[in-house]
Formats: structure tokens, C-alpha cells, sequence
């Protein structure tokens, strides 16, 4: 053992006093055996007070506050602590003992991370000189650390949704599923064991054949990748952009492309020189699943409750849905060019989006049979009646329906006018109309009045008499022969 005699001696004698034989020693461990021997060691700086590194752990977090700060606080408390170089020993000692990480191994194709970057990018509108602050997305695959970098307004659903949809692209293939922060574009319930996906977003995913597996709030070692792409993203994209100016979006997103392309194609030290661009090549694009021929279009869900003329509102517009479903709770998906509507998962009306404010979009099969033969009741059909009573009933049949810029009112009119052939003859309403357009008539209500009163059989004055009619003979006539004298 390279120890004296008289070490072996001082040994054997304490385990003599300790009782112990060689059996009681092969059942204790080194430090056991050691406080048996000794009893516990009393290091020289074990009587000064510990700090609470708890305490330490959770003040260190708020903004400014350093660990020279805290230890003069703790100082202050005692002192005859620990120097400022122990306490921090001990603090970096307690914090590597807090928590376990466990490595995760993953497999090609099978997770992508996605998170937005806390420090953001700009650019200078052109036109304000306004400073834009806009936002970082960076999606990274977990077996070949393949990076997406991209550049959006904000983190609402349109823009998340389109980032995702892009990454996708980027990757030409889709991972079998997609990590996210629970940010709220993303889950809409924040949970560690069952977070609600929203509604979109897990479209999304069903449509791509993925899964949403969202990471646990508050656990960014759950997406470690995604912090590690955020941060290179930061130091190789981010930093590179200090010293440029950009005056829209789309500049700002088309330099941070090609430093994306820099980015995968940078040897990885720690992996022997391997670039992302070739690991991804070699390990993860075959294992992607395939993409859909068209990429995903997002949508947005809304619940409306159908009115009692059948039509919901979205945007400050208004579709039509079946009759039957007046009153009744209804989803609304909307895309870009198209507005669904669902009752109890099932479609009931498509139509094209409208953005056009204070206007209906109605589909003809969705109203009652009464609203429809009204609705499509036109002024063809009313022409070709008229038409068929004469020549007079048709030209105020012209008249009524042209008067009014209102198609629903002037059709209104003229299908007063035609109802009077359901009560009249033909020949009557023609005589009617006849005389109505010598007063200027362009109703019906004049036609209507006289064929009611028989004045169509009645002679107007200055009307020329029949030839073979007979001279009235009464004491109050003077005739003509009255006025010669």
C-alpha cells in the first residue's frame, strides 16, 4: 500500500477501539469506514455561517442583481462570513447539484424545435423613418441541427402559422412532430400534461401528418435545441445585421436568408468539422415525411350564431347558411379567398371572402321557397307577361320597372301590375294601361283603380264618337245649333 508500519499499526489499533474485524469493514463504504476510523472531519471554515443558496438562487434572477451585490448583503447579515470567491464557489457548487439533465437522442426526421428569439430585429419605414422592431422565428431539427431562420411582423397566428408552413418548405419535408414553446399562438391552455392546441395550429398539423407535442412551460431544456438555435441564430444572423440598414420587411428577410445559408454551411467543431447542411443531407431529409402538393393555407375559427335572416357576420360581412339553422351556433373558417361554416362538424355552406364591409354573400339554395321565388323573380319574367297583354301594358310595364334605382322596388311594382291578369282579361288591362300612360302613369296603382271602377269601358272626353251613334235629345242639351246664333 506504500504506507509505513507505523501507519498500518495506528489503523488497526483505531479499528481495534472502533470494533471493527475485517468482516463489519467489506459491508462499509470508504466514508463510512472513514468516520468509523475518525469520526467526521471538521473542515477549518465549517463554523462561519452558510448563506441560504436558495435565497441567493432566486434574487439572482431579478434584473441587476449580481452575486457581488448579494454577498455584501450577505456580509452584512454576517460578518464573518465566507469571501466573495467561496461564496460563489458554493453557489455555482449547490446550482450544478440542483437538477438532473437527462440527454435526449434524437432520431432523423423525428422532432423540429421551434421558439421565437427574445432580442429582435428592424428595419426603418422609408417613408415615417419609424424604427419597426419585427420578430425572430428559428426552427431547428433534432438529429441534424438543420436551422430555419425567419422574419415576421409579430407572433400572432397568421405569422406563426406562415413561419411554420415556410419551415416546412425549407426542410422539404415534414418532422413526425413539431415542438413548440406554449406561446399563445400555439396553445391555447398552457398545461404540463395536456396543453389545448389551437384550433388552426393542430389543423395545421393534421393536415402535414405531424403531431404538436408542445414543450412544458417553463422547460427550456425540453426544447434545448431550439435555445441552442436561438442563440446562434442571434450571435451569426443578429450580430452580423448591427452595422445595416434595411427600409422594408422583405429587405430585412432576404439578408437574413442568405446568412442563413452561411449559417448551415458552417463547420461544427465539436462534430469534427460536419456542417448542419451535410448532416441534414446524409441523416434527416429521407426520414422527413413527404409534403402535400400545396402548402398548408391558414385559417382562422370563429363562432357566430346564425340571425334570423340566416346569414353570419365575419368582418363586417354577412354569409348565408340554410334556413333551418336560424338561431342556431355555427364555426366559421376563414381563409384568404374562402369562408367555410360548420354545424356540428359538418359543412353546411361555402362561399368565396368577401372584404367588403356592410354586404351580404348569399348562396340562392340556402333561402325558403318563398324567399326564392321572390329573389328570383326578375324583370325578364315580368317584360315577357306584358309583352303578351299588348303593346301599352308593356311599355308601362318598362316605365314602373325603370323609375326606381332600387331593383327590389321597381320588381315590387310590376308585380302589382301583372297580378291584375289574375282578376281581369287581357284586353281590359291593355285599355287600362293605355289610358293610364296618357296621364303619365308609371305605377300600377292607376290601372288598378280603374279596371276596380270599370272606368276601362267608359269613353273619355274628346274621345271621338262611334258614327252610328244616336244625337241625345234632352230639354237641358242646347246642341250645337245653340251656339251659331
Amino acid at each position: 500500500m506504500g504506507v509505513s508500519h507505523g501507519v498500518v499499526d495506528k489503523i488497526a489499533s483505531r479499528a481495534q477501539k472502533a470494533g471493527l474485524d475485517w468482516a463489519a469493514v467489506e459491508r462499509l463504504d470508504d466514508r463510512e469506514l472513514e468516520e468509523r476510523l475518525y469520526g467526521v472531519r471538521q473542515e477549518a471554515g465549517q463554523q462561519r455561517p452558510e448563506p441560504d443558496l436558495c435565497f441567493v438562487h432566486q434574487e439572482y434572477k431579478r434584473p441587476g442583481v449580481t452575486l457581488e451585490l448579494l454577498h455584501l448583503e450577505y456580509l452584512q447579515q454576517h460578518p464573518n462570513g465566507y469571501s466573495y470567491t467561496s461564496f460563489c464557489d458554493r453557489y455555482r457548487s449547490w446550482l450544478k447539484r440542483r437538477g438532473l439533465s437527462m440527454r435526449q437522442h434524437h432520431h432523423a426526421g423525428e422532432k423540429a424545435f421551434l421558439d421565437y428569439s427574445g432580442k429582435k430585429p428592424h428595419y426603418i419605414d422609408r417613408e415615417t423613418g419609424e424604427y419597426v422592431e419585427v420578430e425572430l422565428f428559428v426552427a431547428v431539427l433534432g438529429a441534424s441541427n438543420y436551422t430555419f431562420v425567419d422574419i415576421t411582423p409579430s407572433q400572432e397566428l397568421e405569422h406563426w402559422v406562415g413561419s411554420n408552413v415556410r419551415a416546412l418548405e425549407y426542410f422539404k419535408g415534414c418532422p413526425r412532430a413539431l415542438v413548440p414553446d406554449q406561446l399563445k399562438s400555439a396553445v391555447t391552455e398552457a398545461d404540463v400534461f395536456d396543453p389545448g392546441v389551437q384550433r388552426t395550429y393542430e389543423e395545421l398539423g393534421r393536415y402535414y401528418g405531424t403531431v404538436i407535442f408542445p414543450a412544458r412551460p417553463r422547460k427550456p431544456r425540453d426544447k434545448a435545441k431550439v435555445e441552442v438555435g436561438v442563440q446562434i441564430a442571434q450571435r451569426w444572423i443578429l450580430a452580423r445585421l448591427r452595422n445595416e440598414t434595411f427600409f422594408s420587411l422583405g429587405e430585412l428577410r432576404q439578408r437574413v436568408r442568405e446568412l442563413l445559408e452561411e449559417l448551415n454551411s458552417r463547420p461544427m467543431k465539436k462534430l469534427g468539422g460536419v456542417t448542419r447542411r451535410e448532416l441534414y443531407e446524409r441523416y434527416e431529409r429521407d426520414a422527413l415525411l413527404p409534403l402535400p402538393a400545396q402548402p398548408f393555407e391558414p385559417a382562422t375559427w370563429a363562432k357566430a350564431t346564425a340571425n334570423v335572416d340566416y346569414h353570419v357576420e365575419f368582418a363586417k360581412h354577412w354569409y348565408s347558411v340554410p334556413y333551418w339553422l336560424r338561431h342556431e351556433a355555427v364555426w366559421l373558417r376563414v381563409a384568404e379567398k374562402t369562408v367555410e361554416i360548420f354545424h356540428c362538424s359538418k359543412r353546411v355552406a361555402a362561399h368565396a371572402r368577401s372584404h367588403v364591409p356592410y354586404k351580404h354573400t348569399t348562396d340562392p339554395s340556402h333561402r325558403p321557397p318563398n324567399h326564392r321565388a321572390w329573389a328570383e323573380a326578375d324583370h325578364g319574367s315580368l317584360m315577357e307577361w306584358a309583352n303578351t297583354v299588348g303593346p301599352a301594358t308593356a311599355l308601362l310595364m318598362q316605365r314602373i320597372l325603370s323609375r326606381s334605382p332600387f331593383p327590389e322596388q321597381a320588381w315590387r311594382s310590376g308585380r302589382g301590375l301583372k297580378r291584375m291578369g289574375e282578376k281581369y282579361d287581357n284586353s281590359r288591362i291593355e285599355i287600362a294601361a293605355e289610358r293610364a300612360l296618357r296621364f303619365g302613369a308609371n305605377s300600377y296603382k292607376p290601372v288598378a283603380r280603374m279596371l276596380k271602377l270599370g272606368m276601362d269601358r267608359q269613353p273619355l272626353a274628346g274621345d271621338a264618337q262611334p258614327e252610328d251613334s244616336e244625337a241625345v235629345e234632352h230639354e237641358n242639351v242646347r246642341g250645337p245649333g245653340y251656339y251659331l246664333n
